[in-house]
């Protein structure tokens, strides 16, 4: 019978142009107290030397996937998850990495608790300097999905998975450049309570120009838009879509105002409409 300590995790890193980011997020994984991993880097199209410092890793624990152009995060995570060998699956931004009992920590609590999805604690680093989030950010555990539709409260670089969460979920919306992981963590709490083991297991870095939260202006946008294909899953029970509806048009208000104030009245007239049709559409 397999032990805990061999039962595989896969470890899924998406990465772009981050070379010298890259190897820290590996290297943290690779220094896991959980040794049975399979540890699957996805190059989104890289023209740095992304390759030449993955290549310098002598482990066969190890392997690098590659777009031949960039194709975005959604895409480069599918690939990898795609690929993965792992009964558990787990999820690290190359800019981010672990602390060394990560994995053996969550994986526990996820096989003692009966989660198909957790997650962990996480130290924000700024500049640096360690900062505190704010109470918007807290992370929570259970069925949160009227909360989780406000904004995102699963971070992908502290999760961990079943493979039956991901094959009865789906993967990451690749027409979406951004707030993907937001979509994917809705669907999943649709069927899926989350847990929250409450240990500091993850380093998050921010401010970074590269990142998404910061190559996007109106990031509301991807939200609304993942709401809006929400609202003709056909696993929404009628309290969903009555959340749903709710939190679809206090963003889409709050984005038409922007637009406005901004001279884009083209663009508030293409959401105030999406949003009406979406909501008309998704009545019981």
């Amino acid at each position: 019978m397999q032990g805990e300590a061999d039962r595989l995790v896969s470890v899924v890193i998406p990465t772009r142009d981050r070379a010298e980011l890259v190897r820290r997020a590996v290297d943290s994984v690779l220094a896991q107290t959980h040794a049975a991993l399979d540890v699957v880097v996805v190059d989104d199209g890289s023209v740095d030397d992304t390759r030449a410092k993955l290549d310098q890793v002598r482990d066969p624990r190890l392997r690098v996937l590659a777009h031949d152009r960039p194709r975005g995060v959604s895409a480069a995570r599918n690939t990898g998850l795609a690929a993965a060998r792992g009964d558990y699956l787990a999820l690290l931004d190359s800019d981010d990495a672990w602390l060394p009992a990560k994995v053996e920590r969550l994986l526990g609590f996820a096989r003692q608790r009966g989660y198909a999805i957790c997650q962990n604690q996480e130290i924000w680093m700024r500049g640096g300097r360690r900062v505190n989030p704010g109470l918007a950010q807290r992370k929570m555990d259970g069925c949160f999905f009227e909360a989780a539709l406000e904004r995102c409260l699963v971070s992908p670089s502290s999760v961990l998975f079943t493979r039956g969460f991901l094959e009865t979920v789906g993967g990451f919306d690749e027409s979406l450049p951004a707030c993907e992981d937001y979509d994917l963590w809705l669907r999943g709490l649709l069927r899926y309570p989350v847990g929250l083991l409450d240990e500091w297991l993850t380093v998050r870095y921010g401010g970074r120009s590269d990142q998404l939260s910061a190559s996007f202006v109106g990031m509301d946008l991807f939200r609304i838009r993942s709401m809006v294909q929400l609202l003709g899953r056909p696993d929404v029970t009628d309290w969903h879509r009555d959340c749903i509806k709710k939190e679809l048009q206090r963003k889409a208000a709050l984005y038409v105002r922007g637009c406005l104030k901004n001279d884009r009245p083209e663009e508030a007239g293409r959401v105030r409409d999406l949003v009406t049709e979406a909501v008309a559409a998704g009545r019981p």
